[in-house]
């Protein structure tokens, strides 16, 4: 199989976890590349996603980095072996690659958090809201490019609403809900939508009212998706030169005790429905 032109960033994540491994047994890339047989160039695009890895070899590797953690390797043999194209291969070469390692990550997740301060998250964003949003952000796109960055942003929801969705929790400030990205109308429809989305048992939004006391900011919005095991998180961020996919464990402790802390300080649910329907009638 030659090698991958550009690997996705599940293909990616792949190849640094096996780095990690190798690092953690103290191995270096040529002795891993021997007991794989391989040339350390071959073991070098493994670990960098640009060649892919049979289960086989995985296996392997994990038993000679002495690996036990089982979830871990049970994680890593699942993105080996789950090779199924999903619906956003169909936008390869049209929209970002960031789009669809996002719908891809989010396709394997256990659960899903948001937390937002601006926008309503995207996967309770109504079609005229996205485009609203997409419109104004991106001022030069065209309509049809528009049409397809909203496009994906609604099929995305596939994940909260087909049978057997994925458990999702969002934590939006009060200035996210208020803020007019279209007209009243359609400010007014994007709240139902949330408190239709909030209904049920799957989905849970939390509000942080502007007069909460303990809320001292939390940089920009993130995405959580969880991993097979909390190792294989990651956490999604929008920095200044586009999506920043972030892996590191430190960093997953601190964004996991991040999201907590704005639990803590938002409104339980149900006082947040009460309150983004209250809302509603003041838009």
């Amino acid at each position: 199989m030659p090698p991958r032109r550009q690997p996705t960033a599940r293909q990616a994540r792949l190849g640094a976890e096996l780095r990690k491994l190798r690092e953690a047994a103290g191995l270096k890339a040529t002795e891993a590349a021997s007991l794989l047989g391989v040339s350390s160039v071959q073991m070098s695009q493994i670990e960098s996603g640009i060649a892919g890895v049979s289960e086989e070899r995985l296996r392997r590797l994990a038993a000679h980095y002495a690996c036990d953690d089982q979830e871990l390797i049970t994680g890593l043999v699942a993105m080996v072996t789950e090779r199924k194209q999903g619906w956003w291969e169909e936008y390869r070469g049209v929209l970002p690659n960031a789009f669809l390692d996002l719908a891809e990550l989010e396709h394997h997740a256990g659960f899903r958090w948001d937390m937002d301060f601006l926008h309503i998250p995207g996967l309770l964003q109504t079609e005229d809201y996205a485009r609203a949003l997409f419109s104004y952000m991106n001022p030069d796109l065209g309509n049809a490019e528009v049409d397809r960055w909203v496009e994906h942003r609604m099929r995305r929801r596939v994940i909260i609403e087909r049978p057997g969705p994925t458990p999702y929790a969002a934590v939006v400030h009060e200035a996210a809900l208020r803020v007019k990205v279209g007209d009243r109308a359609q400010a007014v429809a994007q709240l139902h939508r949330v408190l239709e989305l909030s209904d049920a048992e799957h989905v849970t939004v939390r509000v942080i009212p502007f007069d909460v006391d303990g809320f001292g900011g939390a940089g920009s919005a993130m995405i959580y998706a969880g991993g097979a095991t909390p190792g294989l998180d990651t956490v999604v961020r929008d920095g200044p030169h586009g999506t920043v996919f972030v892996d590191a464990e430190a960093q997953l402790q601190r964004f996991r005790k991040l999201f907590r802390r704005l639990e803590a300080v938002a409104l339980e649910p149900e006082c947040s429905r009460a309150f983004i329907h209250r809302l509603t009638k003041e838009l």
